[in-house]
């Protein structure tokens, strides 16, 4: 076990890592956890000190959200791109929708000249959906796990992932494809175009034994030192050890340690991750483990991903002149008008790790507090809004979309709706076409229109998936509604209403995006923005979460911190925001109700 004190000599080396499994790593590392946790920083800071260590690495980012671009400085696309300053690192994205319609050409190239046009755009049709993106994503993903041509170069392969929950889902896939693949003996349905996936049973047999040989694959659990995200690495190493992939170690980043001892706000923080690592669950304790510092910098560039692993304090702390608090309405004034009818949907976005979970809670706890009936629910697979809220409240009914036991449910539906006309031939193909991974999605999607739906008799929040995943959600909702209005006469659309028009109209809908005052949440705040505007989604307000200008501290290195949090704080409130509201980091964790509706505050002085 590594506690992360090193042997280094200050001069930015990489000795902090001398007694860990990164001194001499396997050939495939993914980084994993909750969203926010630094995932993508430590896998960049670990790509460039193995290649300056001389090894040939490739740095893939699996997020459908990612933002290699903006911490490596350096324009990425689908394909491996040589970073600038670093000799041998190379990085991509793996890009969903470029991965999609690649995957759609080499579906559709074998039928051209032998169909009409007409029927190549029926087959395009059938591709569009959100389950090809996801297959055409895990094709990408299984080719780079092996060792084709385009890998075959590289020493090592880094893989920065998305959020928990989405990783994991694409973790499970060879194991899931490979399943379907091997029992699907009479040529289910579901497959359709994608039939084309059974000429890639080897490559998914190949990525399933790569990702379950700890001599080839090392599972990298992020967290940082506090409950929800410890909790989240626990839950995340035990279903992975489930699939076989039991290689694996744990990183603990942004440790503080207080140096001002009368500061009430940093001696809390210091003492909050203090509390968490000593309550750590036992089977992460048994991990080789490796706590890193908390840096008084933004992860961009080159300069700072190196320092962020080096055994001292790259630069002394910079004293910083004293900073007014934040002039901000908080939060208390969105629900404010939020309250003023009596229904309708909120839903909160944002990039992992943003506080999306905590401040949906303290949005639905303060609506139910107002006497309105309230329904707190959720999308993301590893969110824990029951554990937020922590006890009942009146007015306020708490749930959640869980994939597995909506994706039984949808079955049952399907084989008693469709499978009583069949008969057992017909049954059979059909119940083996909903074992297709495919249907998860399907599910998922219906029991979030269910969720659209619910708001028009009541208030709804919603708390969403990280970003990358969250879209793809919009994309199937988008991809409904263009075929529910395909064929329909104009007349019949007008008196239709689909969960996409409901999304689109701001009096059914309001969307909050929740962001942290740092470059990366506000660049993807940015971007999700854009791409819900794309969409005919308007975003109701923003808010700057968990900011450490909005509380208020002495200590040097969290107001060198704050220095950065003004310059991200404008930038939203200069070039984004309708609507913009501040939470500030607070002593106490934000559990319970009395915590949660404490955030709704009122104008910082």
């Amino acid at each position: 076990m590594v506690a992360g004190t090193g042997t280094g000599t200050g001069t930015g080396t990489y000795n902090r890592l001398a007694m860990t499994p990164f001194a001499s790593p396997v050939r495939h590392l993914f980084f994993t956890g909750k969203g926010g946790v630094g995932k993508t920083a430590l896998a960049c800071a670990v790509a460039i000190s193995l290649a300056d260590a001389g090894k040939r690495v490739l740095l893939v980012s699996t997020d459908p959200a990612s933002n290699l671009d903006e911490m490596l400085l350096t324009k990425l696309s689908n394909a491996p791109t040589a970073v600038e300053g670093v000799p041998r690192l190379f990085a991509m994205n793996l890009d969903p929708d470029r991965a999609a319609e690649d995957y759609r050409l080499r579906v559709l190239a074998p039928y051209e000249g032998l169909k009409t046009a007409e029927e190549l755009a029926a087959i395009r049709e059938q591709l569009s959906g959100a389950c090809t993106t996801e297959i055409a994503a895990f094709d990408r993903f299984a080719e780079l796990l092996g060792r084709g041509d385009e890998t075959a170069r590289f020493d090592h392969v880094v893989f920065d992932t998305a959020p928990t929950g989405h990783t994991l889902r694409l973790l499970q896939l060879p194991r899931a494809w490979t399943t379907f693949l091997d029992t699907n003996t009479r040529g289910a349905s579901c497959l359709g175009p994608h039939s084309g996936l059974t000429m890639q049973r080897d490559r998914f047999g190949a990525a399933l034994a790569a990702l379950s040989d700890p001599q080839q694959t090392m599972i990298v659990l992020v967290a940082r030192p506090n409950t929800s995200a410890l909790r989240e690495a626990e839950r995340t190493s035990g279903e992975l050890r489930a699939l076989d992939v039991a290689n694996q170690m744990l990183v603990v980043n942004a440790v503080f340690r207080a140096t001002v001892p009368d500061d009430r706000v940093a001696v809390a923080f210091e003492r909050r991750g203090a509390d968490a690592l000593e309550a750590m669950p036992a089977s992460l304790r048994s991990l080789p483990r490796l706590e890193v510092p908390l840096r008084p910098f933004d992860m961009v560039g080159l300069s700072a991903l190196r320092a962020l692993l080096a055994d001292e304090q790259a630069a002394p702390i910079a004293a910083v002149d004293p900073v007014a608090h934040v002039e901000l309405p908080r939060l208390g004034a969105l629900v404010d008008e939020l309250a003023r009818g009596d229904h309708g949907l909120v839903m909160v976005m944002g990039k992992g790790g943003v506080g999306k979970t905590t401040i949906a809670s303290a949005i639905a706890v303060e609506l139910a507090a107002r006497g309105l009936p309230v329904q707190l629910s959720t999308t993301d697979p590893a969110a824990h809004v029951a554990a937020t809220v922590n006890g009942v409240v009146p007015n306020l009914r708490v749930s959640r979309i869980d994939p597995a036991e909506e994706t039984r449910q949808y079955m049952d539906k399907v084989m008693q709706r469709k499978g009583a006309a069949l008969d057992e031939e017909g049954r059979a193909l059909l119940e083996e076409d909903l074992r297709s991974p495919c249907t998860e999605e399907v599910a998922v999607f219906h029991a979030f229109s269910r969720m659209v739906a619910e708001s028009r008799r009541g208030h709804v929040v919603l708390d969403t998936a990280p970003t990358g995943h969250t879209l793809l959600l919009l994309d199937a909702t988008g991809a409904y509604h263009r075929d529910v209005l395909r064929g329909i006469s104009q007349a019949d659309q007008s008196r239709l209403v689909t969960p996409l028009m409901r999304l689109r109209d701001p009096t059914q809908t309001r969307i909050i995006i929740v962001t942290l005052p740092e470059p990366t949440p506000v660049s993807e705040a940015a971007q999700l923005q854009d791409d819900l505007r794309r969409a005919g989604i308007e975003p109701f307000a923003w808010v700057i979460n968990s900011s450490f200008a909005a509380s208020g501290t002495r200590d040097p290195l969290l107001r060198q911190r704050i220095a950065h949090e003004h310059a991200q704080i404008e930038r939203v409130r200069r070039d984004y925001a309708k609507r913009i509201a501040a939470v500030p980091w607070v002593p106490e964790e934000p559990v319970g109700r009395d915590r949660l509706r404490g955030l709704l505050g009122t104008t910082p002085g």
